[in-house]
């Protein structure tokens, strides 16, 4: 009952966002009582905290039973990480982001940390792969791609810090989460993988 209470909640607040998601909604869409809702979850916010924890742990173990794969080939493997994150968080509305900011900032710092944590270990991991199997060029500084990679994900998923541009660059942008992701990630691995191996990505 408590995963199914935390999928339909999830659900709610990526389509709608936090304010515009009630408790009772979510009772009622799962077919119980409110009253008994309140028993899994004391309120919308240890609601919300509980939801994007489920999210951390299904993307930590979809991606890292990826990454540990070693009969997949490096570049089929690089693009199904691209896909199968893409996948989990293109439906997210960036509105809930920013209320998440605003109203859960416990959740919003663990979010960040998350993303920065798993950019680090995740990335790390695949890019010094890449160089051990001659994917990726071999004086790639590893430190450096991963900092400029959690920090691009981290600045463009914050409103406050897209707040700062001009706003017809701001409407020109006009990018999901999904998207700045996978663009993210395009733009550092066409700079450090080999040609051999953007060939081979190229035609996957």
């Amino acid at each position: 009952m408590e995963t199914e209470i935390l999928q339909v909640a999830y659900n709610f607040f990526i389509e709608k966002g936090y304010r515009n998601t009630t408790m009772d909604e979510i009772s009622q869409k799962l077919g119980i009582s409110k009253k008994t809702l309140y028993k899994y979850f004391p309120g919308k916010l240890e609601l919300l905290a509980a939801a994007f924890d489920m999210l951390k742990t299904k993307l930590s173990i979809k991606v890292n039973t990826l990454l540990d794969n070693e009969l997949i080939p490096y570049t089929v493997k690089l693009k199904s990480l691209l896909a199968n994150v893409a996948k989990d968080i293109a439906p997210i509305n960036p509105k809930i982001l920013e209320e998440l900011r605003e109203f859960a900032p416990e959740t919003w710092k663990e979010l960040l940390g998350y993303i920065r944590e798993s950019g680090y270990l995740r990335f790390q991991k695949l890019i010094q792969e890449g160089i051990k199997k001659g994917y990726v060029q071999p004086n790639t500084n590893i430190a450096f791609v991963v900092f400029v990679y959690t920090s691009a994900i981290q600045n463009l998923i914050d409103q406050k810090f897209l707040s700062q541009f001009p706003d017809e660059m701001i409407a020109s942008f006009n990018l999901s989460p999904a998207q700045i992701y996978d663009q993210a990630i395009q733009i550092i691995y066409s700079g450090i993988l080999t040609e051999e191996a953007q060939k081979e990505l190229r035609q996957i």
